[in-house]
């Protein structure tokens, strides 16, 4: 099977530039767009070679998973773009529980989904994918946003300090080609609800639907530092909310997030 986008994407208007193999979506999109690309438009493959995560971590995708990027030409501010990393986690959330029930009905596992803050998506409470933002604002003062996406599908990293899985090792037997195809079309969906920032508190109330560890003790940690509390929500710009056992309330702007009081150490 091919790289294809699905009905809803299609209808929607999206390009697509699909690579047998490549060292990163994300680049190729980015250098799309310093070229004069102005459509929104997916670079994907099944192979990516040179690609990566949040903090300029690894992310390499072997023959068989799912590297996408999506490249969106949009007039908004940095600090609003970043906020579609919500609705790239809700949009692969939702895909991977569209194949899934597919797969259910011919025999597969029933696999329980959920999103963790900031971007990751999670399959059994073991983490299936990563979301990366790039935006560079253009000569035309639009914002060109490439918002990462990368799937495990067959095989997921080892000895990663926060548990990593692939759809197969879930039991859900699917091809990448299947997972984009439902992927591009809620990612339609998602970025129609977003509008340009404007339907955040639409996308940050259906994130927390589905958020991981919502409402249970949870610790962070950015650099040495590990803050511990519950979580108690999103606030307008998508910044974890917590309480301390104090009883204070602290915005966390980033950091990685474990769940139970007992921090990780190493990155995620």
């Amino acid at each position: 099977m091919a790289l294809e986008l699905g009905s809803r994407a299609r209808a929607a208007g999206y390009g697509l530039a699909a690579f047998d193999a490549v060292g990163s979506t994300n680049a190729e999109a980015l250098t799309a767009a310093r070229g004069g690309e102005r459509r929104s438009t997916w670079f994907v493959t099944t192979e990516q070679t040179a690609g990566r995560g949040r903090r300029q971590r690894t992310w390499v995708a072997p023959r068989g998973n799912l590297a996408s990027s999506v490249l969106e030409v949009i007039e908004v501010a940095p600090s609003v773009a970043a906020t579609l990393g919500f609705a790239a986690g809700l949009a692969l959330e939702r895909a991977l529980r569209n194949v899934s029930i597919e797969t259910l009905a011919r025999g597969g596992a029933d696999v329980d989904y959920a999103l963790k803050w900031p971007n990751d998506v999670l399959g059994n409470k073991q983490k299936l994918s990563g979301i990366l933002l790039e935006a560079e604002a253009l000569a035309d003062n639009r914002l060109a946003v490439v918002v990462g996406i990368g799937t495990n599908v067959i095989a997921a990293p080892e000895g990663t300090p926060y548990p990593a899985t692939s759809l197969r090792a879930l039991g859900i037997e699917v091809g990448a080609e299947d997972v984009f195809a439902a992927l591009s079309d809620a990612w339609a969906e998602c970025f129609g609800i977003w509008s340009n920032g404007r339907g955040f508190g639409d996308i940050r109330r259906l994130w927390l639907e589905r958020a991981a560890g919502l409402g249970e003790q949870v610790s962070i940690q950015s650099g040495s530092s590990t803050v511990v509390g519950t979580f108690d929500g999103l606030d307008e710009t998508g910044c974890m909310m917590i309480v301390t056992p104090s009883g204070a309330r602290e915005t966390i702007a980033a950091g990685d997030v474990y769940f139970g009081t007992a921090g990780s150490t190493g990155n995620r």
